[in-house]
């Protein structure tokens, strides 16, 4: 009775913290500007199948695709027995789901070991290819510090909790042999029987503790393992899903035209059409300066970004030296992002700290470099768009601060005075071809 009070208290702690850690992160991702993203369902859903269930995207680096794939099915598929484990904790049972499924009890036991262990050997795997073979997309200035030791907990924690799983598996069924109370004989132990032979000297006490104890870890883990995880780049196994149904569907590459823009280029052209009441409305901003600039899809994606580095990885100007990086692009924003969280949390809504996330974080250098070529857009495993943040941060850089290379200044001037990029004026456009 005592161990099952503790369970629920733990559980509900557990759930409690990251049910309050997901809602500040709802809170802040609804800071952006509204944007339509309910059209096209069944394509919508087609998208969210191929690319986040599907991992479509993921296998175009057939290697790291290939463990990705099993480290994600699996350790997903694992955690339906913490179903089980939940129920038992509750009800102080043993296996309490054994006597209903029958064999396909053994069946599943079996199968989730045969998981366990392709999610522990994955987990080295990509621990070997990030600490000793030093990949290069894992290696760029903005993985120092935090970065990298995020991405090295959760697999070391991985590889914890499946050798916790397999280690109560192979001291459960010693107990079930010799016939422990309480142990009943259920289930199947492809990988963990090869642990057995290790603890043929344990008496059942010391058994019963070794079974207990990797028990309590394993689930405690997994809690402690679900509350970090907000605070993770793996956030990612959450909002894949609907960061990838709520993907652009229009072409790539195609600008979104802003309204007042539009309204008054069309007041231009047509003057019959008569001015939009102004009273008690805010001044529209050009583009975007800061998080709340953005749209909320914006800072949905900074949140889903998985740090992988496809898309710096194939970024034309981080590859030719220059400052660009569209992982950083995506990493700056949610820093940026959950500082303007936690001044809410502190200051109130209103709050204003005198920085932002453009010239705070993300340098005019780096937006700049971008030649728009949507490589990162396309390389993203999760639909991430690096590309529409970098273009509204240009846009406020432009229109607000009339701030641009001077080529670009160069050509916005014969754009206004000739309507054309070209020096020459339209009367002249064609005299290339006339005869001599």
């Amino acid at each position: 009775m005592i161990s099952s009070i503790v369970f629920i208290l733990i559980l509900a702690a557990g759930v409690w913290f990251f049910s309050k850690s997901v809602s500040k992160i709802i809170r802040n991702i609804k800071l952006g500007r509204d944007v339509n993203r309910s059209d096209q369902p069944l394509l919508r859903w087609k998208t969210m199948a191929m690319v986040a269930l599907g991992q479509s995207k993921m296998i175009t680096r057939p290697v790291a695709g290939f463990f990705h794939i099993v480290i994600y099915v699996g350790f997903i598929i694992i955690n339906i027995e913490v179903l089980e484990i939940v129920v038992d904790g509750i009800l102080g049972t043993h296996r309490i789901f054994a006597p209903f499924l029958g064999s396909f009890y053994d069946f599943l036991i079996g199968s989730f070991e045969f998981l366990a262990f392709a999610v522990l050997f994955g987990c080295v795997i990509f621990l070997i290819r990030r600490n000793i073979i030093r990949i290069k997309r894992f290696t760029s200035p903005e993985l120092k510090g935090w970065p990298i030791s995020d991405a090295n907990i959760i697999l070391i924690s991985e590889i914890i909790l499946m050798t916790l799983f397999l280690l109560m598996n192979a001291s459960d069924q010693v107990l079930q042999a010799n016939g422990v109370e309480h142990y009943v004989k259920a289930g199947a132990y492809p990988v963990s029987s090869l642990i057995v032979p290790l603890l043929s000297n344990l008496g059942t006490e010391q058994l019963i503790l070794l079974e207990r104890s990797a028990w309590w870890i394993h689930i405690i883990g997994i809690l402690l393992f679900l509350n970090y995880v907000p605070y993770s780049k793996h956030f990612h196994i959450f909002l894949a899903f609907p960061n990838t149904y709520y993907s652009n569907l229009e072409p790539k590459g195609q600008f979104t035209n802003l309204p007042s823009v539009t309204r008054e280029v069309k007041m231009m052209l047509d003057p019959s059409i008569s001015a939009p009441e102004e009273a008690g409305q805010e001044p529209v901003r050009f583009g975007a300066k800061d998080v709340r600039d953005l749209t909320w899809k914006n800072l949905m994606d900074a949140y889903s970004c998985t740090e992988c580095g496809r898309c710096t990885s194939v970024c034309p100007a981080n590859i030719t030296g220059k400052a660009l990086s569209p992982r950083k692009i995506m990493m700056d924003t949610r820093d940026r992002l959950e500082i303007v969280g936690k001044n809410i949390d502190k200051h109130g809504k209103d709050h204003d700290d005198g920085s932002s996330l453009l010239y705070g974080h993300i340098k005019e250098e780096e937006l700049w470099a971008c030649t728009t070529c949507n490589a990162c857009v396309e390389a993203c495993p999760v639909n991430i768009d690096p590309l529409s943040i970098i273009i509204d941060l240009r846009r406020f850089m432009v229109m607000e601060e009339s701030k641009s290379p001077t080529e670009l200044n160069g050509m916005f001037t014969r754009i206004e005075n000739n309507g054309a990029p070209w020096q020459f004026s339209p009367t002249d456009r064609l005299k290339w071809t006339e005869q001599e």
